[in-house]
């Protein structure tokens, strides 16, 4: 069954940042191109992974249909044409393995993300909810969430922030560890900016405000990340409101100054992080008393200590990965012959109960009862052999002519079709 299975991925190693912002899918998007798939395309077992940095299809069909699925994305998404040469196609065992890497992370822009693995599960929930996630992709998705587990619990792989913004995402929590109900100010929704939000959604604090320039986008992500928003105009209130202030604002000089936060009245601690370049906080805002400042160094200190921490890692995960992959193949072969098994269990079935209908017309219910359980048992340890034979074969790779062996000493053909 492996080998007819596909992938189509268009990645941020394929295609530029406004390109996968194109084609990218949410949940509604997800659902429309699986119906499509099952309405127009003769392929089972589908996922659609959709992120900021990838929208990957995989399915399950002994032919490539690579040109009707992306026919859908374009319909669905109202695509130009040219969108599809930005897609690569993997097929088989190296399909079953892209997938692995996306899902641990290891191909993923940074090194170990563990979101993805996340976004892999709401993939799956969107399939099994379309009814287009059968037997195969099951087995394949609880595989690769298995050896997830053994990732996290045996390697250092998902260890410590490797990204700018999710390493302030995760200083900001721990600032404001003792505080109670935190409040986050994120000025600037650039890349980073947007990023620092869509990590915050993900903890434990809920009182963000974004601002920025141009309110609409400001809106447009507060309303993605269930944020407040607002205007530049109105940050000299905010930044007294907030005990965290995350700026990524572009300019030439600093948005954040000494002078203004000297007319912030300070109850406590305000701590702010600079993640722009040039900085958009003014250093002398150290000086005023009860602010602490952390620049673009301290947080990329932090991210490399991550970064090498989990790059000694990779092989590690790779080994993990290769005997998930084993495991999954095996049982990919097994479900080969699945079929001649089951048919095998039919037609001694239907022997066993040919034969105990001619001797139960003169027995005595007791014996009866003793006739029913030998006979079931008798068929058990016959069909244990042949069917360990026929999964020793699988790993062999010569199952199929012990199948057709089978076949022909038990008629199992006409058997099944009597049965």
């Amino acid at each position: 069954m492996t080998q007819n299975f596909k992938a189509l991925v268009l990645t941020y190693k394929t295609a530029p940042v406004a390109l996968r912002e194109q084609v990218s899918l949410n949940e509604t998007g997800a659902k429309k191109l699986l119906n499509f798939i099952r309405d127009y395309v003769s392929a089972t077992d589908v996922l659609v992974v959709s992120t900021c940095n990838r929208t990957e299809i995989y399915y399950l069909a002994e032919k490539d249909h690579s040109s009707d699925i992306l026919k859908g994305l374009s319909l669905i998404k109202n695509l130009d044409a040219g969108f599809e040469k930005h897609f690569t196609t993997y097929a088989g065992q190296a399909a079953v393995q892209h997938l692995f890497e996306v899902a641990m992370g290891l191909d993923a822009q940074v090194v170990g993300d563990f979101q993805i693995s996340g976004q892999v599960k709401n993939a799956y929930q969107w399939s099994a909810d379309e009814n287009m996630a059968g037997p195969f992709l099951h087995r394949l998705l609880h595989t690769i969430f298995f050896a997830n587990k053994r990732v996290v619990q045996e390697t250092s792989f998902r260890d410590g922030a490797a990204s700018i913004s999710y390493a302030a995402k995760e200083l900001a929590e721990d600032l404001t560890a003792s505080v109670r109900e935190p409040k986050v100010l994120v000025v600037g929704v650039g890349e980073i900016g947007q990023d620092v939000c869509l990590n915050l959604q993900h903890s434990r604090i809920k009182n963000v405000m974004i601002l920025n320039r141009t309110v609409e986008k400001a809106e447009k992500l507060a309303v993605r990340c269930g944020f407040n928003f607002g205007g530049i105009d109105q940050l000299e209130s905010e930044l007294a409101k907030a005990d965290v202030i995350i700026s990524s604002v572009s300019g030439q000089e600093p948005l954040i100054t000494s002078a203004m936060m000297r007319e912030v009245k300070i109850l406590s601690h305000k701590f702010l992080i600079d993640l722009s370049i040039p900085r958009s906080i003014e250093p002398s805002v150290e000086e005023v008393p009860g602010t602490i400042v952390y620049n673009l160094d301290d947080i990329q200190e932090k991210t490399n200590e991550a970064v090498e921490k989990r790059r000694a890692s990779i092989p590690k995960v790779q080994a993990i990965i290769h005997e998930a992959m084993a495991e999954f193949e095996d049982w990919s072969k097994e479900m080969v012959v699945s079929p001649t098994i089951q048919k095998l269990k039919n037609t001694l079935e239907q022997i066993r109960k040919e034969e105990l209908a001619r001797f139960l017309k003169n027995a005595k219910p007791e014996e009866a009862e003793k006739l029913e359980e030998m006979s079931r048992s008798l068929m058990q340890k016959i069909l244990k052999y042949p069917v360990l034979q026929l999964k020793a074969a699988c790993k062999r790779g010569d199952a199929e002519s012990l199948t057709e062996v089978l076949h022909e000493l038990f008629n199992l053909e006409k058997t099944a079709e009597k049965h």
